[in-house]
């Protein structure tokens, strides 16, 4: 046996017919088993090779699709990584795993929750058990980011390296991903008043298939995918990849490291930073631009007009937290579920030009928080967006009399 065991090809035959063996109706546990007795190792790059040759040979991608979470948890654990490369803080796959390592801390609180289902209910803490699941599985959809900086900045150099196949049946595995994330929000919001059996019932049927796609996907990636990518993609490539992270955002996670590829001096940065931004009523530049926003006095959030978080101000001291992570968020998962119908009301009021702007002000500890919403619209009247401006007014509301002398506080 040890032949095929250290036999590439024999080991990929092997694999391959396996998968055909399930394709055929074969039973899983079955051929689970024989994986793990004969394939006691086996080189990640060979699973890809194994996916790619199935697909090349006829076998549909739906069919793939559909056996992926199969032959994927019988390999768990018996994949080889002796050979993956280290990467350093802030490299692109450094930022998916850590991403990882963050969407596991929210699978663990679900998973803690659930255990305490019944107890929690019994004592009649319905609404508030409901809205902190409703609130994790919120986080998890962030999840949406993490796929699709793969969907749209990884997988394209795969392609480019004639690895065609396995990204097709990874986006595939997203969407189903995204589907049963919507499923069990769209659960967690069905009326009523929920028992411990009926909330058993959610979990079995909606919730968990979403945290099993979750954490299915996290082997697939740190066992096969990122081992692969890293052997396959130049620094170039992993470069390019890193510069444009920023436009789709992060996941759980905002990198608090910079990340430059081995030989940087020899990548030129030719971003919008050095040119020069022109308006009607004069220009600046780029660094100029990002000075003003963030010495105003204020804090600026902006959702664009597909409600996506764009972009906020990073001024020294926020009155709310804001990181990275919540960029290219849908803005009504970056509000408690309890709120989530304030923020539906003022975007749908925007559009509809029903609205102009929102006011809100609240008292927070001894500081007077001032928040107002504003709708965004071009010299047409079109919507562009809404913007988020708070500000701490505490001390603005002592004034009185007037200040003619120039005077300084330090």
């Amino acid at each position: 046996m040890s032949e095929l065991i250290n036999n590439s090809q024999n080991r990929k035959d092997l694999l391959k017919h396996m998968i055909l063996q399930l394709h055929e109706g074969v039973a899983p546990e079955a051929v689970r088993s024989r994986m793990i007795d004969l394939l006691t190792k086996i080189p990640y790059g060979e699973v890809v090779e194994v996916e790619q040759e199935l697909i090349s040979e006829g076998l549909p991608e739906s069919e793939v699709l559909r056996l992926c979470d199969i032959h994927s948890q019988a390999l768990e654990g018996h994949i080889d990584l002796s050979g993956m490369r280290i990467v350093a803080p802030g490299h692109p796959v450094d930022t998916f795993k850590r991403e990882n390592r963050e969407l596991e801390k929210v699978v663990k609180q679900l998973h803690e929750l659930f255990a305490d289902a019944g107890t929690v209910l019994s004592g009649a803490g319905e609404e508030g058990y409901i809205n902190t699941v409703k609130d994790l599985f919120n986080k998890l959809m962030d999840v949406d980011k993490h796929y699709r900086r793969k969907e749209n900045l990884l997988f394209p150099f795969l392609e480019k390296y004639g690895i065609t196949g396995p990204p097709k049946v990874m986006w595939g595995k997203h969407d189903e991903t995204r589907d049963l994330l919507k499923n069990a929000i769209n659960a967690l919001g069905m009326p009523g008043e929920v028992t411990p059996a009926m909330m058993k019932t959610r979990v079995e049927l909606h919730l968990e298939p979403a945290i099993k796609a979750i954490t299915g996907m996290i082997m697939k990636e740190e066992e096969i995918l990122f081992p692969m990518t890293l052997d396959k993609l130049t620094e170039t490539d992993w470069y390019e990849i890193y510069r444009q992270t920023n436009e789709i955002g992060y996941c759980l996670y905002d990198p608090d490291v910079t990340w430059k590829p081995h030989g940087s001096e020899t990548f030129v940065e030719t971003s919008a930073e050095e040119g020069t931004i022109s308006l009607p009523s004069g220009k600046f530049t780029s660094e100029e631009l990002l000075a003003i926003l963030n010495t105003l006095p204020v804090d600026i959030t902006f959702v664009d007009r597909n409600d996506k978080v764009s972009y906020f101000s990073q001024g020294k001291e926020r009155i709310f937290d804001r990181n990275r992570a919540i960029l290219g968020r849908d803005v009504r998962m970056c509000h408690p579920p309890s709120s989530v119908h304030i923020v539906d009301r003022i975007v749908s009021d925007f559009k509809s030009g029903k609205a102009d702007s929102a006011p809100f002000w609240i008292q927070k500890g001894d500081r007077f928080i001032h928040i107002e919403y504003f709708a965004l619209r071009n010299e047409k009247g079109d919507y562009l967006g809404t913007m988020e401006m708070t500000q701490d007014l505490t001390e603005k509301r002592k004034l009185s009399g007037d200040q003619r002398l120039l005077t300084y506080n330090k």
